[in-house]
Parts: C-alpha cells; structure tokens; sequence
C-alpha cells in the first residue's frame, strides 16, 4: 500500500466506491475521473484474466487462471454421481511482502515498491 491508503485496509469492506474516494483524495482528480481511472484499471485486468495471462502486481501478488478437468462429483444429499465439467478457475497468490504484512511483520510504508518474487 502506498503511504496515506493505510486507512483502507481498516474498513470492513472496500469497494469500487472506496477506492475511488481514495484516488481522488490522494490524486486530486476530480471524483467522475477517479472513478473513470478505477473502472479502466479493472477492466484491463479482467480483460488480461480473460484472455489467460497472468496479472502480477509486484508488491502484491500474481492473479492467473487455472483450468480443471472434468472430474466425478457426489450429490451429498442422493449420493448420486454427478460429472463436474471443465473449468476455469482464478487464483490468487499474495506476494511474500503483502503475507508479511497482513500477519503484522511488515512496516506500512514497505509496500509495494520493488519486485519481490
């Protein structure tokens, strides 16, 4: 996190809303700019997800879509066998700076500058 996001991290929840607060009080864009910035960064992300490659965000983690095989599934309730089709899965590793950080042993100001996988 840059120095002044720290705040974020304390809400229960933060959403497209939040963030976009937080750019326009750190930037000083305008609020309708902030969140046009916002809209336009997860949107390539999700497009980069889309199309199968991997999102590295040094200082935070790596996003990449797996894909898994058909495999057979069991109703719980019936017991009945149930094929489980092919899928793609998204996951997410967190960078060793981030894991430090949420258990506490990183300082505010240690992310996310540098590339530490």
């Amino acid at each position: 996190m840059r120095a002044g996001m720290h705040n974020v991290c304390c809400m229960s929840t933060v959403t497209r809303a939040t963030l976009a607060e937080q750019i326009y009080d750190q930037v000083g864009l305008s609020r309708h700019e902030s969140a046009d910035i916002l809209e336009d960064i997860l949107e390539r992300m999700a497009r980069t997800l889309e199309t199968g490659d991997t999102l590295k965000i040094s200082g935070f983690g790596t996003f990449s879509v797996r894909q898994k095989g058909q495999r057979t599934g069991r109703n719980p309730k019936t017991g009945v066998e149930v094929p489980i089709l092919p899928r793609s899965v998204l996951v997410f590793r967190p960078s060793q700076l981030l894991r430090a950080h949420v258990n506490g042993q990183a300082g505010r100001d240690d992310l996310p500058e540098g590339d530490d996988e």
